[in-house]
């Protein structure tokens, strides 16, 4: 169970993990963090890079992974994500990937992405982009029905469902989330804008 549920643990014991949150502060014993290292198999810094090496590394050695882990009670790793593909929803951290793995549940869904949507409350939430088989169908309440079912907290459940012909992709043919994350940006704010002015000429 430990193997099939875990990423294992450093190669070295000469090898420093920790796990932060996003101030640097260590997060307690099975909550999901920043995964930093720090030893004898961490790189020590990337060549004639000095500014991406004070973004990589901390003053005092530590690697920023950009890996979201958590650790298991054997002290292996459990990796839950990506830190720039974590949803921060009111302080609480959403995989992107958790939730694509339940989108993709629903049979009448092709392909799909989830993103953070800016939210004034609760800073972000959970956006989901679906391009759908031919003749399927999904709503977002059904959605996040279907997630409910599954015993998916609250605070996971999608607050938007967009469903599109096909998601954009990179040069590398993976799905564009940048490009995912300005567009339900820019919807938002005309939204925004459109409901100002509707609401000024009443």
């Amino acid at each position: 169970e430990i193997v099939r549920e875990t990423q294992g643990r450093p190669m070295s014991p000469d090898d420093e993990i920790m796990v932060v949150d996003d101030d640097g502060r260590p997060v307690p014993a099975g909550e999901p963090g920043i995964l930093l290292t720090r030893g004898p198999y961490t790189i020590r810094g990337y060549y004639r890079a000095p500014e991406h090496n004070a973004r990589a590394f901390t003053a005092d050695g530590w690697y920023r992974t950009g890996d979201v882990v958590r650790v298991h009670p054997s002290g292996n790793l459990v990796v839950e994500g990506r830190d720039k593909d974590m949803i921060n929803c009111g302080g609480e951290k959403i995989s992107a990937e958790e939730v694509e793995n339940l989108v993709y549940l629903l049979p009448s869904v092709r392909i799909a992405a989830a993103v953070a949507m800016p939210d004034p409350e609760l800073g972000e939430r959970v956006c989901v982009y679906a391009a759908l088989r031919p003749g399927g169908t999904l709503t977002l309440d059904r959605l996040r029905a279907s997630m409910e079912e599954v015993g998916v907290a609250r605070y996971k459940l999608p607050a938007r469902l967009v469903v599109v012909d096909a998601l954009p992709t990179t040069g590398v043919g993976k799905i564009d989330k940048k490009a995912l994350r300005l567009d339900i940006a820019e919807r938002l704010a005309v939204e925004t804008i459109s409901s100002a002015s509707s609401g000024g000429q009443r």
